[in-house]
C-alpha cells in the first residue's frame, strides 16, 4: 500500500533551519563564499520581502537559471518556501529556448546568470516584472514603479525595518501550502513546439528527500559535492533538497564537471555519498583503471587465483582513496552504466549501485543501496512510495515499464494532449522503457521505447528536435540523430539527391555543404546537443507504416 509523505515539504525546511542554525549549509566550491544555515535562512528572508515587495504572490511563477551557485539556491529554496512555483532552466539552454519557457510559464521574475542574460532580448520577455543577478543578486532590470523597487538597498533598508534586533530562528514563519500543491515546473526541452513542463507537486520532492533520510543517504553532517545541474531534477533532488533538508553541507560546482575537477574535489570535500551519471565514472575508469590492468604483467596475474584479490584489493583501495575515502556508496543514474566497468567494479566489490527514475517522477521509482544491488538491475521499486508493472510483455517478458505512486508529476504545464498521452486509462505513468521485473521488485532496462538520449551530465536530448532544424538545412531529405558509446551525437543525413543532381554538385562540394550544415545547425543547439560529425547515407530511412524510421536498424 502507497503511503503519502508524512512531512509537509516546506516545514521540513523550517525545521532543518531552526536545528542546524550554526551549521554550514553550501559552499561555492573553489571560493571562500560558504553559508551556515543562518546565514541562508536571513537570505531567504531578503528574497522573501523582495518577493512582497514586487507583488509576488503564491502561485506565482519565478524562474532561475545558471550554474550552481549559492544564490540559486537561494532562489529555489525562497521561491518554494514562500509558496511560489520554482521554474529552473538548465543553464545549457539557447537564448530563444529560454525565452520560450519563461513565457511559457508565465514567469514573473527571472534569477539569471549575468553571461546568460546577455544574450537575451528583454523584449521577448514582456512580463517579466524584474530580472535580477545570479551573481550578486543586483537587479539587472525593473519594470515595477518607483514604491516598488527591488535595488538590493532598498531590500536591506526593508530587512532592517523587518528585523530590527536581527533575524533568528523564531523569525522562520514560512507559507502555509499543502503537499498536494504544485511547486515547481521543470521543463524537459527548451525548444518551442517540443517543450514539456513538468508540473511536480511538493508531495513528489517531500517523498524524494523523507526516501534519502529512511536509507541513509543523507544525514546530518553529511557532505555531497553537486556537480550535476541543479535544475536537473536528479542532482536537486539528493545533492541540495535532502541534503540541506538533513542538516547537511552541500559543495557546489558550476564549471564543467571534468575528471581532474571531480577528484580533486572529492579529495577536498571527502563526500559522505557520490551522485553521478555514468559517463564520469567511465572516464575516471578508463583513466585510472583501466591503463592499470591492461599492462602484461598486470593482466597476467588478475587471471591467477588468490594473487587476483591481491591486485584486486589494490585497486579497489586506490579507487576508494580518489572518490575521497569516507563516502558510502557511488550511486549512477540517468542512464545505464557501460557493462564492461559495472563487472569490473563488482569484481573489486566497489561500493556502487545504480537508481532509475525520470524527471516525471521528481526522480526516483527505484533503488537499492549496494549491498543488496544486483547486477544489471537499476534497483528495487521503491517500498510504501511507487509501483510498477510491465504493460504489454513479450514472451520474455519484456514489455513498457509504467508507473504510480507518490512521486508521479500531476502532468504537463498548459499541454493536456502530452498529458494524457503520457498516462493509461487506468493512472499509470508511461515511462518509454522497456524492461522486465523480477519477483522481487527489482528493475532491469532492456531498451527505449522513447527515442530521448542522455548527455554527459544526464541532461535530456530529444533527436527529433535536432532532426527537425536539421533536416529544413539545404540538400537534406531527412536525418538521424544517433549516439556513440562516448555520447558524441552523429546525424546521418539522406541527401535530396534531385536537388543535388539538378545543381551538379560533386561528391566534395555535398560534403562541404553537409558539414557547414552541421556548424549552422550547433549554433542552434545547446552545448550537450552538438552534432560532431554527419555521416551521409545513400538511401532512404527503412520505415514503419506509420512511416516513422526504424530507428533499431541504425547505429552511429
Amino acid at each position: 500500500m502507497l503511503s503519502k509523505p508524512e512531512q509537509n515539504l516546506i516545514k521540513i525546511y523550517e525545521k532543518s533551519f531552526c536545528e542546524n542554525w550554526a551549521l554550514e549549509a553550501v559552499t561555492d566550491y573553489g571560493t571562500t563564499n560558504t553559508l551556515t544555515y543562518a546565514q541562508l535562512a536571513e537570505n531567504i528572508a531578503k528574497v522573501h520581502l523582495l518577493f512582497k515587495q514586487a507583488g509576488i504572490e503564491q502561485g506565482d511563477k519565478v524562474a532561475v537559471m545558471g550554474k550552481n551557485n549559492a544564490n540559486w539556491v537561494t532562489t529555489f529554496l525562497a521561491t518554494v518556501t514562500y509558496g511560489a512555483i520554482i521554474v529552473p532552466i538548465l543553464q545549457d539552454f539557447k537564448a530563444n529556448d529560454a525565452i520560450h519557457i519563461v513565457n511559457h510559464s508565465e514567469s514573473k521574475l527571472l534569477f539569471i546568470t549575468d553571461l546568460i542574460w546577455e544574450n537575451i532580448d528583454a523584449e521577448q520577455v514582456p512580463d517579466l516584472k524584474a530580472v535580477l543577478s545570479l551573481n550578486n543578486m543586483d537587479m539587472i532590470i525593473s519594470r515595477l514603479p518607483m514604491e516598488q523597487a527591488v535595488d538590493k538597498m532598498t531590500i536591506e533598508e526593508l530587512f532592517a525595518e523587518h528585523y530590527p534586533n536581527g533575524f533568528s530562528k523564531e523569525d522562520i514563519q514560512y507559507a502555509e501550502r499543502s503537499n498536494a500543491e504544485l511547486a515547481s515546473i521543470n521543463y524537459t526541452s527548451g525548444t518551442t513546439g517540443f517543450s514539456k513542463g513538468v508540473m511536480t507537486p511538493a508531495n513528489a520532492l517531500a517523498g524524494n528527500i523523507l526516501f534519502g533520510f529512511k536509507t541513509g543517504l543523507v544525514f546530518p553532517g553529511c557532505r555531497h559535492v553537486a556537480f550535476l545541474p541543479l535544475a536537473h531534477a536528479y542532482g536537486c533532488a539528493f545533492d541540495f533538497l535532502a541534503c540541506l533538508a538533513a542538516g547537511g553541507h552541500t559543495y557546489l560546482i558550476g564549471r564543467t564537471p571534468s575528471a581532474k575537477i571531480l577528484l580533486k574535489a572529492f579529495a577536498d570535500v571527502k563526500p559522505t555519498v557520490i551522485l553521478s551519471v555514468p559517463l564520469i565514472l567511465e572516464k575516471i575508469y578508463k583513466k585510472m583503471i583501466q591503463p592499470q590492468i591492461s599492462k602484461t604483467p598486470v593482466s597476467w596475474v588478475l587471471k591467477v587465483p588468490l594473487l587476483d584479490q591481491v591486485v584486486l584489493g589494490k585497486i579497489r583501495e586506490k579507487l576508494m582513496e580518489a572518490f575521497g575515502g569516507e563516502f558510502k556508496e557511488v550511486i549512477i543514474g540517468g542512464a545505464p552504466l557501460n557493462a564492461e566497468v559495472e563487472a569490473f567494479l563488482r569484481r573489486i566489490k566497489f561500493p556502487l549501485t545504480i537508481g532509475y527514475g525520470m524527471t516525471e517522477t521528481a526522480p526516483l521509482i527505484s533503488f537499492t543501496h549496494w549491498e543488496e544491488f544486483r547486477a544489471q538491475s537499476c534497483g528495487q521499486v521503491l517500498d510504501g512510495l511507487m509501483e510498477a508493472r510491465i504493460a504489454d510483455a513479450n514472451a520474455e517478458g519484456v514489455g513498457e515499464i509504467q508507473v504510480r505512486g507518490e512521486h508521479v508529476m500531476m502532468g504537463y504545464y498548459k499541454n493536456e494532449e502530452a498529458t494524457a498521452q503520457s498516462f493509461t486509462e487506468d493512472g499509470w505513468l508511461r515511462t518509454g522503457d522497456l524492461g522486465t521485473i523480477d519477483e522481487d521488485g527489482f528493475i532491469y532496462i532492456k531498451g527505449r521505447c522513447k527515442t530521448m538520449l542522455l548527455g554527459p551530465s544526464g541532461q535530456n536530448i530529444y533527436p527529433e528536435e535536432i532532426e527537425a532544424k536539421i533536416n529544413n538545412m539545404p540538400y537534406v531529405l531527412e536525418s538521424l540523430v544517433l549516439q556513440k558509446e562516448d555520447t558524441r551525437l552523429v546525424a546521418l543525413v539522406c541527401p535530396d539527391f534531385e536537388a543535388v543532381d539538378a545543381d551538379k554538385l560533386t561528391q566534395e562540394q555535398l560534403e562541404a555543404i553537409m558539414d557547414e550544415n552541421r556548424k549552422l545547425v550547433n549554433t542552434e543547439l545547446a552545448a550537450y546537443e552538438q552534432i560532431s560529425i554527419v555521416k551521409l547515407y545513400t538511401h532512404e530511412f527503412e520505415k514503419t507504416p506509420k512511416k516513422s524510421i526504424k530507428r533499431f536498424l541504425y547505429e552511429a
